[in-house]
Formats: C-alpha cells, sequence, structure tokens
C-alpha cells in the first residue's frame, strides 16, 4: 500500500505538470509579440497604430490587440520595480497577435514583411519559451520514470522477502502438497493468487490515500503558503487536482503493482522450490 502511494504521487504530479505544459505550449503558439522600439522624432503611437493596421491586414492573424504605454511598463515591474523613472526609459511598444490555429501564418515571411516596411521592428514567436517548457516537462518526466523505477525495484524486493517468508511458514504443507503429487505450477499458482489479492487491495488503498491527497493539495497550499505561493503552485501544476484520465492513470498504476506482485510471487516461489529440488 505504502510502495503504491509512492508510485502515485510522482505519476499524478507529472501528469499534472504535463497537462499544464501543455496549455501553456497551446497558448505560447498561439500568441506572438511585435516589439516596436521607440525612435527619435517619430511620434510611438502612431507608429503603433500604423503597424497594427499592417499587420491587421496579413492572413492567419487573427487578432491584433497594442498595448498602451502603461501596459508594456507593467511587464517590467516584476524586474525593475514600479518607479516614476521607468516611466522615462525608452521602452519599446509590444503588440500582441492572436494566430489563427486552422490557417497560421508564415511568420518567417510576416518578419520580413515587417523589416520591409518598418524598419527595426522585432517579431518574437516565443520559440525559446517552448523550448524551455519542453525541457522542463521532460525533466520533471524523467524525474518520475526515476521514482516510479526505484518504487517498483523496492516492491519488487519486499515481495520477493514475502514469498521467501510464506514459503518457510508453509514449508511443511508445501511438502505434502508435494507429497500427494502437487506440480511446482500448482504451489505457484496459489502464492500468486495471494499475492495478486494483496496487491490488488493494498494497491486500492494506496490509490485512494493518493486521490485524496490530490482532491485536498490545493487546500492544504492555501493553508500552509497561502497567497503567493499558492498563485504559483497554480501556474505549474493549473489547479493542482486531477481530471478524470488522471485518476484513471492512478488506476493503472494499481494494475501495474498487482501485475508485480503476482509475477513476482510466482518467479520466486519457482526460484525457491527449484533451489531445493
Amino acid at each position: 500500500a505504502i510502495m503504491c502511494f509512492l508510485a502515485c504521487l510522482p505519476a499524478g504530479a507529472v501528469y499534472m505538470v504535463n497537462q499544464s505544459a501543455s496549455a501553456w505550449l497551446r497558448d505560447i503558439a498561439s500568441e506572438v509579440t511585435v516589439q516596436v522600439p521607440p525612435r527619435d522624432g517619430v511620434d510611438a503611437d502612431q507608429e503603433v497604430t500604423r503597424v497594427a493596421l499592417f499587420l491587421a491586414k496579413l492572413p492567419g492573424i487573427a487578432e491584433v490587440k497594442p498595448l498602451s504605454l502603461e501596459q508594456s511598463t507593467a511587464l517590467l515591474e516584476p524586474w525593475l520595480g514600479n518607479s516614476e523613472q521607468l516611466k522615462l526609459l525608452p521602452i519599446p511598444r509590444l503588440i500582441a497577435l492572436v494566430v489563427d490555429r486552422q490557417a497560421p501564418p508564415d511568420l518567417d515571411a510576416v518578419r520580413r514583411q515587417l523589416s520591409e516596411a518598418f524598419g527595426d521592428i522585432n517579431l518574437d514567436d516565443h520559440r525559446q519559451w517552448q523550448v524551455q517548457i519542453r525541457t522542463v516537462t521532460r525533466s520533471f518526466a524523467l524525474g518520475g520514470l526515476a521514482i516510479l523505477i526505484l518504487v517498483a525495484s523496492a516492491t519488487t524486493a519486499i515481495i520477493i522477502s514475502a514469498t521467501r517468508s510464506a514459503m518457510s511458514a508453509n514449508r511443511e504443507i508445501v511438502e505434502v502438497l508435494h507429497f500427494v503429487g502437487a506440480t511446482d505450477r500448482f504451489i505457484a499458482r496459489e502464492f500468486e493468487r495471494h499475492f495478486l489479492s494483496l496487491g490488488v487491495r493494498a494497491g486500492l488503498m494506496g490509490a485512494v490515500f493518493a486521490m485524496l491527497v490530490f482532491f485536498l493539495l490545493p487546500a492544504i497550499t492555501a493553508l500552509l503558503g497561502g497567497g503567493g505561493t499558492a498563485q504559483e503552485l497554480q501556474r505549474l501544476i493549473g489547479s493542482g487536482t486531477l481530471d478524470i484520465p488522471g485518476y484513471v492513470l492512478l488506476g493503472v498504476v494499481v494494475v501495474v503493482i498487482a501485475a508485480l506482485c503476482m509475477l513476482t510471487s510466482r518467479y520466486g516461489v519457482f526460484r525457491i522450490l527449484h533451489a531445493r529440488a
């Protein structure tokens, strides 16, 4: 039960992070940002309006959202702070573009057209962020897989030890069964059924406790950290609770644990019986 509980925790956590990362990637891939740098002698608002009108005519652009100077400045406040001097800096003006997912534009062509029409204007398609998100997601997945392998190894060792103990405790019964003609396969099948039943019951118990942890995770986070901690956790793993496929994944973990118990006990019994022979 403990091993199944420990296996369900990383499996559910990796699933939530992967779902959240997939949502981030969808949002990032559907938007690009155009940066209009300030120029001497050029009215920034008029320049942003001209660029926005130009972009609105291009195919594949679903929506054009120019950001005001206050909105662009607010994006720098987490790093530079809220200061009046911040407004005096030559901050580039931003235009957010929503890409038509059904017929996305050729961003390289859009970049060339902007350069030809307006000069030094940068189009950021957020590829760097996509690469970083994929890297973090894969790191979490590999970490979760490593934990699952360790849990599976520990579970195998536990079942082998339990099988040896059960064989020692029932040595006379095993000898009587052999005396009346029972085969090793028959004896192994009895142990196999026992440990399969044990694995299913214990696995369900561990999975239920893991589900309870995920169900109560938002409340626990708000109680312990609250405020910023809860918000940061929500950005990382979304709502912090599993959806129906996530709970199905925990059920798969129970099946794997039960199968591991069954196969390990069968292998252990055969080894013990053959060693005695």
